[in-house]
């Protein structure tokens, strides 16, 4: 789960750690006391939405007067914001974080996230903020810089020298910059976060560090005991059909293909996917249903693909391991029934109780396209949306 910008710095103060002044809005009449809290005759508009690239995009402006503010309000609230990291249907814009200005010395990069490959947290810095640190990793490989936390003793001071030193930083900042990393350390572990990326951290012309911009990223599987986090969600981020899966416990996310996916398993839903593309075709969605799919969770799981306008043909991947495939294929005619399918289904049913599932989706009677390998499941799906 996605926090807000303005959401993961009310997290980063409750932790000691000092953040740009701020107030937020969902409404252009509240510009002028925006301005009169943070006084000041410039201030800068950020649109809140779970997408990078916002500044590229015009989600980011710095307004010089009042006037000039509340026309930006206007124009972002309601708006819809196409970055690169969402396009091309973008977010929606519910609420602005009105900030002050500052005088910027330069501009770091700083995050926090969990390091697959070393099964361990892993901490990266760049002195090169204000970048994607994608391209930075590419271009400049040198710029990156990083330390891997061991479980046993906890982030060391020096790990944070370290960083400090590399990234150039002097006298006081040095201090500064340990205390900052190991206050969002702390954040890391305690609010059970995936990520928390800051960038760009800035030095002011002053001296100070502070975090110009905050993402935090929430492990899922704990949001049951971060309830407080938990309760700050906003589903209005999400595509519209994931949202409706998310309610109903079904794991969706929303692509841009012509053919809807239904898999039990996550790597197998990724494998699927990887066929369709190496069989011509773009999958529409990654949807899994989960080990213990049952006839319900087929049929809503129907009728959050065929929410898609785009999906052309449904291709139904299912391994019984856990679910018998006999109870699939009485799930998938349910649905198929219930729903009112008009695109054509290919089902590959491979597992527990195969045979008796296949034989069920051949006599139902209706219009389901059997393979008897995810191969050729996949060029018949392509095929059928092709038509």
């Amino acid at each position: 789960m996605n926090l807000h910008e303005y959401q993961a710095k009310a997290v980063l103060r409750d932790y000691g750690i000092a953040t740009p002044r701020g107030v937020t809005l969902t409404d252009p009449a509240q510009c002028a006391e925006a301005a009169r809290q943070l006084g000041g005759s410039a201030w800068v508009a950020k649109a809140q939405i779970h997408a990078g690239g916002r500044g590229k995009a015009g989600g980011v402006k710095v307004c010089k007067s009042l006037d000039d503010l509340a026309a930006t309000a206007k124009g972002l609230l309601g708006s819809r914001l196409v970055t690169y990291q969402n396009a091309p249907d973008g977010q929606p814009v519910n609420t602005l974080l009105i900030e002050e200005t500052l005088a910027i010395a330069r501009e770091l990069y700083l995050s926090i996230t969990v390091d697959r490959a070393a099964e361990r947290i892993g901490i990266v810095a760049s002195a090169a903020g204000g970048m994607e640190i994608e391209e930075v990793a590419a271009q400049e490989p040198e710029k990156i810089l990083r330390e891997t936390v061991n479980p046993i003793t906890g982030l060391m001071d020096y790990q944070g020298r370290n960083l400090a030193f590399g990234l150039g930083l002097t006298g006081e900042q040095v201090n500064a910059f340990v205390k900052l990393l190991k206050g969002c350390y702390r954040i890391f572990i305690e609010k059970d976060l995936s990520l928390i990326e800051i960038n760009p951290l800035i030095v002011t012309a002053d001296g100070q560090l502070l975090p110009l911009d905050c993402k935090m990223s929430v492990d899922d599987n704990a949001l049951w005991r971060q309830k407080v986090l938990a309760e700050q969600a906003d589903l209005s981020q999400l595509d519209p059909k994931e949202a409706e899966a998310h309610a109903h416990n079904v794991n969706y996310i929303a692509l841009n293909g012509n053919i809807g996916c239904m898999v039990n398993g996550a790597g197998l839903a990724m494998a699927t996917m990887d066929l369709i593309q190496l069989s011509g075709g773009a999958p529409a969605n990654f949807l899994d249903v989960g080990g213990g799919a049952t006839a319900e969770t087929v049929a809503r799981a129907f009728q959050i693909i065929l929410a898609d306008p785009k999906v052309k043909a449904v291709l139904i991947n299912i391994f019984g391991g856990i679910v018998r495939c006999d109870l699939i294929a009485e799930g998938i005619i349910q649905a198929v029934k219930e729903v009112g399918v008009k695109v054509p289904v290919v089902v590959r049913l491979e597992g527990t109780h195969a045979d008796k599932g296949r034989a069920l989706l051949a006599n139902s009677g209706l219009a389901i396209i059997a393979a008897n390998d995810l191969t050729e499941a996949a060029r018949r799906a392509v095929e059928e949306a092709a038509q």
